[in-house]
This record gives structure tokens, C-alpha cells and sequence, in this order.
């Protein structure tokens, strides 16, 4: 059984920051990649950072500057540091990870359960 939990969501003001958390639990040998989506009410869910094993990573345009994606390989955790919060990243967030267990011989993709991000006055 694999276990992605997220945490650091919460209603936050214009301006503000956050930072979100995902633990990936398991029985995990690798972990190829882990990152975040986002999805707000009406439109589709878009990826919003993304770290490899290697260390590289990618984010959507509009978090550029403003987010930062970082991990703990120790503790199966990636992290997202969000300043400078704008209303429109108001959406619920979810943890994705490509992870190879003991039972198979090739990664599989999982998703976390979703923490809401509300940047609001």
C-alpha cells in the first residue's frame, strides 16, 4: 500500500506564503519523481512543479519567481514553498509521485488526497 499525504494548506492573504508538505509512504525502493498539481473549481488540473531524482526541476509559467519546489529524499517528502500568493493559485493542490515498490519491476504513478489553498482578503 502506497500513501501520499499532504499538509500546509490553509487560507492565506494576497501577498502571503505558504509552505505545503507531501510524505510518500510505503514500500518504496525509488522515487523517479515527485510534484504538485493544482485544480481550481472549473478548470482543469495543471501541474505546477515537479522534481526529478536527479534534482531538476519544472514549473508552470505563472509560479515562476514565486514558487519552489524542493525534497527530502530521507523522508519521502517533497515540499512546495509558495510566497507571494496571488487569488488566482486559490485551487486544491495534490501531491503526484512516480514510485517504484518492492512488488514491481517498474514505477507507477500516485496522487494524494488534496489540500485547499485559499488566498483571499
Amino acid at each position: 500500500q502506497v500513501q501520499l499525504v499532504e499538509s500546509g494548506g490553509g487560507l492565506v492573504q494576497p501577498g502571503g506564503s505558504l509552505r505545503l508538505s507531501c510524505a510518500a509512504s510505503g514500500n518504496i525502493v525509488r522515487i523517479y519523481a515527485m510534484g504538485w498539481y493544482r485544480q481550481a473549481p472549473g478548470k482543469q488540473r495543471e501541474l505546477v512543479a515537479v522534481i526529478t531524482s536527479g534534482g531538476s526541476t519544472n514549473y508552470v509559467d505563472s509560479v515562476k519567481g514565486r514558487f519552489t519546489i524542493s525534497r527530502d529524499n530521507a523522508k519521502n517528502t517533497v515540499y512546495l514553498q509558495m510566497n507571494s500568493l496571488k487569488p488566482e493559485d486559490t485551487a486544491v493542490y495534490y501531491c503526484n509521485a512516480d514510485l517504484l515498490l518492492i512488488a514491481t519491476m517498474s514505477p507507477r504513478n500516485y496522487w494524494g488526497q488534496g489540500t485547499q489553498v485559499t488566498v483571499s482578503s
